[in-house]
């Protein structure tokens, strides 16, 4: 029993004499498809494009929650109309510029989310108590009707466009600014609203989309103009995506026409021009 004891008591004493290297182990490193990759960003962006006008100049009042444009970046008017580039005197004022788009002749340039200027054989005089963009046209070519407070309906307008081919049928209100084209469509101020060229303008996004689908129309699809001098009906003769600094569109003509204008979506650069000629 005393060996039996002994001997196992040497079998411990060698086992805790074993040397410790002969213990250590070690494991091959996991693939890194095991674990989940970090999600933290530590990158320091520098780099910023130095032209970009960070100015109240700049500035857009954004559009109403769940509206069509809501989610477009750079949708919204102007926080400072006054305050953008091309904007003088307190009023939109277009600047002189050039283009040649679709046939298009040299015209004025203007800013964004406003309207070709007239151009031509024109002359210009200021509205007695006025804007800057209230402008009386007379013409030296072509037929012309002043706009007269004896035009004006009782609510407001100068009289209903209609298009059957997209169903619409809208006011018209003096001006193309935000406060016209909130009501209806707005007339270019300085272009005939009866004899000649009437030119309109429209929103295509937004609650009021009227020109929304004046890029659709085809050739010979009518438009309707009625104002306190009577009602006329045109013909459509051409659908043009012209520059917006195209601005042919609105000069006086002989032959009795409307002719409307509205933004291209996501293309500022450019502006859809609907032409229509009168029947018969």
């Amino acid at each position: 029993m005393k060996i039996r004891s002994f001997l196992l008591a040497m079998m411990l004493c060698a086992l805790c004499c074993v040397p410790a290297h002969a213990l250590e182990y070690s494991f091959d490193a996991p693939e890194d498809y095991l674990f989940g990759q970090p999600t933290s960003d530590d990158t320091i962006y520098e780099w910023e494009d130095p032209n970009v006008d960070r100015s109240k100049n700049a500035a857009l009042i954004a559009p109403g929650f769940g509206t069509p444009t809501s989610y477009l970046p750079g949708s919204g008017e102007y926080l400072t109309p006054n305050l953008v580039p091309g904007a003088l005197s307190g009023g939109l004022v277009n600047q002189v510029g050039s283009a040649n788009i679709n046939g298009g002749t040299a015209g004025s340039s203007v800013i964004p989310g406003q309207y070709p200027s007239v151009s031509g054989n024109v002359t210009m005089t200021q509205v007695p108590g006025g804007s800057p963009t209230d402008i009386a046209q007379g013409s030296t070519s072509g037929g012309y009707t002043e706009v007269t407070d004896d035009l004006y309906y009782s609510n407001g307008s100068l009289g209903t466009l209609k298009i059957p081919a997209i169903n619409l049928t809208v006011k018209v209100y003096q001006g193309t600014d935000s406060t016209a084209l909130k009501k209806g469509v707005g007339h270019f101020t300085n272009t005939s609203i009866w004899d000649g060229n009437a030119c309109f303008a429209g929103h295509n996004r937004g609650v009021n989309n009227h020109f929304g689908k004046i890029h659709t129309l085809e050739a010979g699809d009518t438009i309707t103009l009625t104002t306190a001098l009577g009602t006329r009906t045109y013909a459509v003769t051409s659908v043009e995506k012209v520059s917006v600094n195209d601005s042919s569109g609105t000069a006086p003509t002989t032959d009795n026409r409307v002719t409307l204008y509205t933004c291209v979506m996501n293309q500022p650069e450019y502006r859809w021009c609907v032409t229509a000629i009168q029947q018969g």
